[in-house]
Parts: structure tokens; C-alpha cells; sequence
């Protein structure tokens, strides 16, 4: 009697622990390894969601972006295959009270090895997302870097509904060799000079690997805070500033918009004046080209439709064939004219007196 009252007891204990700690796992928090405030679960889940479909070259001399042996700081390759970093962080901001969440994504690379090559490539475009709440999450922003903090510095951003990217990723270019990001496949051929995104291929969808914080890192990546490359850096900044946003919600809604407005590669680009409507070429450092831009006086957009910037430049040549044309037309009728008088000079013979032959 006094055996079968112990395991009673005994089991009633097993059972009483065994509720407690159910209950005390369902009203846990998920954990937040990054100590950032968002859920690794939630960081998990936003990253999935708007994971960008990215385009590489098909003969890219550093293959595919790689993934990197975990738990030590060198960064060292692992395998080119194609792995995708990842980090979601709070937005400092708020828009209408709702939350906001920033999305990195970084596309690694053993080597750059177009013009200036070096080991190491350290690459990202980012996403800034609000919480709907029952109509879920949506992207408001997408950021591209494009030689990134360079003097040849072509990053940009646009709004998610441009680039028909408010539900999921958006498509991202990748040049072959330097590795810049562009929004387009048009304004890839805006880049430093050799930027080309041909015969591109789709990388295959794999899942994100999260980097977590800096000083913070999630999944073995020891390697963000390594000096051998401006990872945590660009881990510790922001893409969306209230300057760029404003600026990109100034535009018609085909256009993106410089990042950094006025730094630009020295290269010729294609310009409309919308107060004269005539086509120029412009060049230099310090000139804030601009390409299709309807209505506006600023020189910090370029359109993010292939079908518009093709427009911008079909204008161009018409507008440039059109000033030739009559350039020439008014030529020709100069000289037609010129010529014309010294006919009619050559014709006309002075008067001379019978007395004089």
C-alpha cells in the first residue's frame, strides 16, 4: 500500500513538472540570439520572404557567391555556391505607427576580379519592410550598392511598387567580375565603365544564412568582424535615410533615385532637359546625370523601366537627328544662298566705252 502511494505520488510529480515546463516553453518568448529585439524566428521568416532573385554571370571568374567556414575570422571560403547572407534589424523610424524592419542581404564573393581586382568582395542590396499587420508584411524601399563608397558610387533606391517588388524580393543584377548590384538590367550598363550584366543566369533559391549584429553574430559568423573586409561596417549602417527616401518619393513612379546625389563616375550618360525638352550628353565627376525624368528639375533620377530609359533614348537620337537635320538644312541653304550671289557677281560685267577695246 505504502509502495503504490509513493509512485503514486511519484507520477503525479513527473506529470506536475512536465505541465510546468510545457507551460512554461508556450509562454517563453522565441529566442533572439542577435539580442536586437526581433525574434530569430521573425528574422528568419521576413528574410525568406523577400529574398531577391539575383541574376549573375554565366562566366564569372569568381563562379558564385560563397559561403564561409564558420567560427574563426579569417573569412575563408568554404564553397562558391551560390550561399546568400542575410540580416533583419529594427528600424530606428516609424511610418503611420507601424513597425518597420531592415533586410540585408549580402552576396559574398572569394575574389573582384574585374578592373582593380582584389580578394575578398563584399556586396549587399537591402530591403526596408512594414508590418501591415493582418495584410502581413510589405517592402516599401528597395537599395542597390553599386561600387559602393568609390568614386565610381552608382548605388540607388527606388520604391517597392516601381520595381513591382512590395510582396517579395525584388530582381537584382549582379555585374560579372565586380559584382555591383543594379535594379535593372539597363542601368548595369551606367556603371563604372565596364559594368555589363550579359548572359546572366538566375542563382538557384537557397536559404538565407543569418549573419545576426555586429558584436552579435548568429550561425558561426565569426567572420563579420573580421579587418579583411568592410562587412560589419556595412552591417552597421542604414540604406534608407530620411534624405534618400524623401528624395525617391519626390519622383514620378517609373524613376529611382542616386543615392548620393552629385557623386558619379566620370562617364558620358544620356540627359533630358524637361524645360526644353532637348537631348545632351554630359560627362564629369561632380554631374548628377539624369534620365528620363518627366516634369522635374532635379538631376537625381534615373528611370528603373527598360521600356522608359529605350524612350529616353530614342529621344535622344531625335532629338539629336532633328538638330542635325536642320543644322544642315540651314548649311545648305547658306551656302546655297552664298553661292548663289557670287554666281549672280560673276555674271554682272562693267560697262566700258567702244574707245577702250
Amino acid at each position: 500500500m505504502r509502495r503504490r502511494v509513493l509512485v503514486t505520488c511519484f507520477g503525479i510529480a513527473v506529470c506536475c513538472r512536465l505541465w510546468a515546463a510545457q507551460g512554461s516553453a508556450e509562454n517563453r518568448p522565441d529566442p533572439d540570439t542577435d539580442r536586437d529585439g526581433l525574434s530569430d524566428a521573425v528574422e528568419q521568416r521576413l528574410l525568406a520572404q523577400f529574398v531577391p532573385t539575383f541574376l549573375i554571370g554565366q562566366n564569372d571568374c569568381s563562379l558564385r557567391p560563397a559561403a564561409f567556414q564558420q567560427n574563426i575570422l579569417p573569412p575563408t571560403v568554404k564553397a562558391e555556391d551560390g550561399t546568400i547572407y542575410g540580416q533583419a534589424s529594427p528600424y530606428p523610424a516609424s511610418i503611420s505607427g507601424a513597425e518597420l524592419v531592415e533586410l540585408h542581404y549580402y552576396h559574398l564573393w572569394r575574389t573582384d576580379c574585374g578592373r582593380h581586382g582584389h580578394p575578398l568582395d563584399t556586396e549587399h542590396v537591402a530591403a526596408l519592410v512594414r508590418n501591415g499587420g493582418v495584410d502581413g508584411w510589405k517592402a516599401l524601399y528597395w537599395y542597390a550598392a553599386a561600387h559602393e563608397d568609390t568614386v565610381c558610387d552608382v548605388s540607388h533606391i527606388a520604391r517597392s511598387s516601381t520595381l513591382k517588388a512590395e510582396d517579395h524580393g525584388a530582381t537584382v543584377w549582379i555585374s560579372p567580375g565586380k559584382h555591383a548590384s543594379y535594379l535593372n538590367e539597363t542601368l548595369c550598363r551606367r556603371g563604372c565603365g565596364a559594368d555589363a550584366c550579359e548572359k546572366m543566369t538566375a542563382l538557384p533559391p537557397s536559404e538565407v544564412v543569418n549573419l545576426g549584429e555586429p558584436g552579435s553574430p548568429m550561425n558561426g559568423s565569426a567572420f563579420t568582424s573580421s579587418r579583411a573586409w568592410p562587412l560589419e561596417d556595412k552591417m552597421s549602417h542604414s540604406n534608407f535615410p530620411a534624405d534618400a527616401i524623401a528624395r525617391v518619393d519626390q519622383l514620378p513612379a517609373t524613376d529611382i533615385a542616386w543615392f548620393r546625389p552629385g557623386r558619379h563616375p566620370m562617364q558620358g550618360v544620356i540627359a533630358r532637359s524637361s524645360s526644353t525638352a532637348e537631348a545632351m550628353a554630359v560627362s564629369g565627376a561632380d554631374t548628377a546625370a539624369a534620365i528620363s525624368v518627366a516634369g522635374s528639375a532635379t538631376s537625381d533620377a534615373l528611370s528603373t523601366a527598360q521600356d522608359s530609359t529605350s524612350n529616353a533614348f530614342s529621344r535622344a537620337n531625335g532629338h539629336t537627328g532633328n538638330a542635325l537635320q536642320k543644322s544642315y538644312r540651314k548649311t545648305r541653304d547658306a551656302i546655297g544662298k552664298s553661292a548663289g550671289a557670287v554666281g549672280r557677281a560673276l555674271q554682272v560685267t562693267p560697262k566700258t566705252d567702244e574707245s577702250e577695246k
